[in-house]
């Protein structure tokens, strides 16, 4: 029934939670944080010979505009499942980007933030963008969760200003205050939110997390009671800052990197399964297929993960995809999120023609279900 490549997946699964119900989970990250500020800054960044254009994210990522949002949730709405609910994405949502303006009046001493809200208000054709994430909220295509308070290593990054170390003044000119051109963390890359080098930056990200998820509550009218780590990194010891604020699930892939302190790029990496549980009683939810096609190369992509989600359906497991926000925007370059909506389109009628018993879930209720 099974060749030995998919007896060798079906084994890395077996642990994870099993139902007989068809779910569907398509996990979405970065909503709401600031990435490349504009095609002219894109534009400029090639003229300065910073090859931006060798990463996805730098080539495609930036803030969803109204036009990006309203083309997603008219493909999301093209579908219902067997309970006639719509496609869904968890828009895991880092709620505050830098206060850019605020930080060089202190001259770099102090790190100021501001709501991703704001943020939007500020950028050329997103004056309404909120107002539609909550019309996509409503519509049950658009379930916020808490990715972070900002997508951003502050205190590697404020140091960096302070000593105008690299292309950080630079960037931070552009409103921008990342250059990373590949998945290594290099003195241009800030990403890694939650990794750290002493006690006192994992104390500042504790302090980060409270008060990303009470910005949350604020701006959503609701506790996120699930997370996801920004590119994977968090160490245990903020689990229990979580739990503290209801936060009850940690989304990711199968391996959480911890980080060792002594290396920006060196982890301890844990494997996890859907349904395992920590000391604090929180899920884990893995990301067991991939839909990514502005940054994978597969031509193929989407009966790739039409036959990955059969194995998994056999085996009497839940779908949880990931595909994160840069698939879905146009802003930068149009044809991005064109060929991608065309992409998901065919995907999304495809799942429903095959396995017309689909359920759509968010990750808060897939992870209430497995409890």
């Amino acid at each position: 029934m099974f060749g030995l490549s998919n007896l060798k997946t079906i084994i890395k699964y077996l642990p994870s939670y099993h139902t007989n119900r068809k779910i569907v989970v398509i996990e979405s990250d970065d909503w709401g944080s600031i990435r490349m500020p504009s095609k002219q800054v894109y534009n400029q960044l090639i003229k300065s010979g910073i090859p931006v254009n060798n990463l996805a994210f730098t080539r495609f990522d930036s803030l969803a505009s109204e036009s990006d949002l309203k083309a997603l949730f008219e493909v999301l709405l093209s579908v219902k499942d067997k309970n006639g609910n719509p496609a869904k994405i968890t828009a895991n949502t880092i709620v505050a980007n830098p206060d850019f303006k605020k930080i060089k009046e202190c001259n770099y001493k102090e790190y100021y933030y501001e709501p991703f809200t704001t943020t939007l208000s500020r950028y050329p054709e997103h004056s309404k963008s909120f107002e539609l994430w909550k019309k996509g909220m409503a519509l049950n295509v658009f379930r916020p969760q808490f990715h972070g308070r900002e997508h951003l290593n502050v205190t590697r990054w404020m140091k960096a200003l302070r000593e105008n170390k690299g292309n950080a003044r630079y960037c931070f000119e552009l409103a921008m205050y990342d250059l990373s051109i590949d998945p290594l963390i290099t003195e241009d890359s800030y990403m890694d939110a939650l990794n750290y080098e002493n006690e006192l930056e994992l104390s500042f990200q504790q302090n980060a997390i409270v008060e990303g998820l009470e910005l949350f509550k604020k701006i959503f009218g609701y506790h996120s009671s699930t997370f996801i780590a920004p590119c994977y990194i968090w160490d245990n010891e903020l689990n229990k800052t979580l739990a503290a604020q209801k936060v009850s699930a940690l989304q990711g892939g199968f391996f959480q990197l911890q980080p060792t302190n002594d290396n920006v790029n060196k982890f301890k990496r844990s494997f996890h399964y859907t349904g395992q549980k920590n000391k604090f009683n929180q899920n884990y939810l893995v990301r067991n297929v991939a839909f990514e096609p502005s940054i994978s190369n597969n031509n193929e992509i989407v009966e790739a993960v039409l036959n990955k989600m059969d194995l998994l359906f056999k085996i009497h497991k839940p779908v949880i995809i990931s595909s994160h926000r840069l698939n879905y925007i146009g802003f930068i370059d149009l044809k991005n999120r064109e060929k991608n909506l065309e992409l998901l389109e065919k995907l999304l009628k495809a799942i429903l023609n095959r396995w017309p018993d689909v359920e759509f879930l968010s990750s808060d209720e897939i992870s209430k279900l497995i409890g």
